[in-house]
């Protein structure tokens, strides 16, 4: 038992002073990552000015939902007794938070770029008053959006089903009140938003596109909606569409910056899942079907199907020699 427990000790021992031999580097390396980040090129925040918030920024996503959705993301019960207390509740932090970080936003790209100084702080209490009074409206519109993902998909079975569990009105609702401070020219925020909304559900939509009202996102991952999209009403997307530009030269961050580069989607449009349609010049005209894994980069014109020719099938048995071929008709 003595050798036991010598032999313990010494094994610790012997980790302790491994353990030191690498910590005694570490000062050094410290050193380097300090050199470095001082460097131009070193992408880095440190400024005595806040930067937006990506954790506030999902709390206030989190409020916005609390507040569209009353009962359906809250933490407590609702029920009529408590409703005007609790939303009041919601409003009055949502307004704080909303109007610091916009003011944070503003204040940052202020600096970042050598501007004068815009009255951040007022900025983002006005801003922030601005959003919440269009909320009724906000709320009006992504009721027709909920009602276009019930009318259109038969295994929804209710509007609660639709609101608590799917990711096309999740990533809508978001755009739709990231698309507000787009509009109020908030920096940064409005982008934080979307993104945030799609890295929770696959579905990408820029908060400067422009999107009528009953609109719906079947399944939803993979969808891209490019910044100078607009889309009309009464249109349907399926998982996988892509509404984008086309191949952009390497310096195009500056030379494309406010042009109009991706399509305009024209009313009560159906485009089918993996179809990609690009450019700032191609409009999808109204009542048109684009087909599934279609690739088009002109305009269609109204009520115009457009469809993949079918593909041609081959089977082949258990030792790899052809059967027969077929072509299959697409369902779309």
């Amino acid at each position: 038992m003595a050798n036991s427990k010598h032999l313990i000790s010494a094994s610790c021992h012997t980790d302790e002073e491994i353990l030191v031999k690498y910590r005694k580097k570490l000062p050094e390396i410290t050193e380097k990552i300090i050199e470095n980040c001082s460097k131009e090129d070193c992408n880095r925040h440190v400024d005595y000015e806040p930067v937006p918030s990506k954790e506030s920024l999902i709390n206030i996503i989190d409020k916005f939902f609390m507040i569209i959705y009353p009962g359906y993301f809250n933490s407590e019960k609702l029920d009529p007794a408590n409703l005007n207390y609790h939303l009041g509740q919601n409003v009055s932090q949502l307004f704080s938070d909303l109007a610091e970080q916009i003011s944070s936003s503003i204040r940052h790209d202020c600096l970042r770029h050598n501007l004068s100084c815009q009255e951040c702080k007022e900025q983002g209490y006005d801003i922030s008053i601005k959003v919440l009074e269009k909320l009724p409206a906000i709320r009006n519109i992504l009721a027709k959006d909920i009602k276009a993902a019930y009318e259109g998909d038969p295994a929804a079975k209710s509007y609660d089903e639709i609101i608590f569990s799917y990711p096309g009105i999740y990533a809508i609702t978001v755009y739709r009140v990231a698309n507000l401070l787009y509009k109020y020219d908030v920096p940064m925020l409005p982008r934080m938003m979307t993104e945030y909304a799609h890295s929770q559900t696959g579905i990408d939509i820029h908060p400067g596109a422009e999107i009528g009202d009953y609109f719906s996102i079947d399944h939803g991952t993979g969808v891209v909606i490019g910044e100078t999209t607009t889309i009309g009403s009464n249109v349907r997307l399926y998982q996988g569409v892509t509404l984008g530009a086309l191949s952009l030269p390497r310096d195009a961050g500056s030379k494309m910056k406010d042009k109009k580069r991706h399509p305009d989607i024209e009313d009560e449009v159906i485009i089918y899942s993996g179809a990609t349609v690009l450019g700032g010049d191609t409009v999808i005209g109204a009542r048109s079907i684009i087909g599934g894994n279609v690739w088009l980069t002109e305009s269609v014109p109204p009520d115009t199907r457009v469809i993949m020719e079918a593909p041609r099938l081959i089977y082949k048995n258990g030792s790899g020699s052809k059967q027969n071929s077929s072509k299959n008709s697409q369902s779309n």
